[in-house]
């Protein structure tokens, strides 16, 4: 089936809260999408070691409450809950950064669910105004997509799609799409719209091909 990037930006509802850590300011971003899959199925496919990479990365360590994992070239963590088949939570350490992740699933009929991805940073200020949330939202777009595909044929996806998909046509415009989504959440929750627009357009640059001189420095890993 042919890739239409506005059907599949639209497949996800972004959501943008304030919030506190241990009396540190946050924000939290909510990705929900809802696949057609049974909960087992989503739930093996986000939690085996061995079809992790089939969509997103290899990765290494205790799937398991108290664990440590590692993601290649990417995060590693603890995970600090995990209760089979509904939710697992996580932190998420990279660049000497440490964030927060949470997933909770929903069945809502037999054959489909609803992830729920919460995502909790401790926003640098200049990060932030540079980029707002589509620094970290934006690569979790694109997880959750490569997921869609392999739920779709239970193949595993082919990572050139990583490399080919943000400099093609259509996967320039998902990638402004899902950026504008997060940008429309941000402002829900209280940013400057005019800022959150900009912020919007420098992450759009930055997710597609020579968009690191564009954009002026590299946004945090996320997804």
């Amino acid at each position: 089936m042919p890739f239409d990037p506005v059907s599949a930006a639209g497949l996800m509802t972004r959501e943008v809260r304030t919030g506190f850590r241990d009396g540190v300011a946050t924000r939290i971003l909510i990705a929900r999408r809802a696949y057609q899959a049974g909960q087992a199925d989503l739930w093996d496919a986000l939690t085996s070691a061995g079809r992790i990479p089939r969509w997103f990365l290899p990765v290494t360590g205790v799937l398991k409450a108290g664990g440590h994992y590692q993601l290649r070239g990417n995060a590693g963590g603890v995970v600090e809950h995990c209760l089979v088949p509904d939710s697992f939570a996580l932190t998420w350490e990279f660049g000497g950064a440490r964030s927060w992740v949470a997933v909770t699933l929903s069945a809502e009929r037999t054959e489909s669910t609803t992830l729920e991805l919460a995502h909790e940073v401790v926003a640098d200020p200049e990060m932030w105004g540079q980029f707002g949330p589509g620094a970290v939202g934006v690569g979790w777009d694109l997880a959750l997509v490569a997921l869609g595909l392999h739920l779709e044929s239970g193949a595993p996806v082919d990572p050139e799609l990583a490399v080919t998909l943000p400099g093609s046509p259509g996967g320039a415009e998902f990638i402004r799409a899902a950026a504008g989504g997060w940008a429309d959440a941000a402002i829900a929750d209280g940013d400057e719209p005019r800022a959150a627009r900009q912020a919007a357009v420098r992450t759009a640059a930055f997710y597609t091909p020579g968009a690191e001189d564009a954009a002026g420095r590299e946004p945090p890993a996320g997804g």
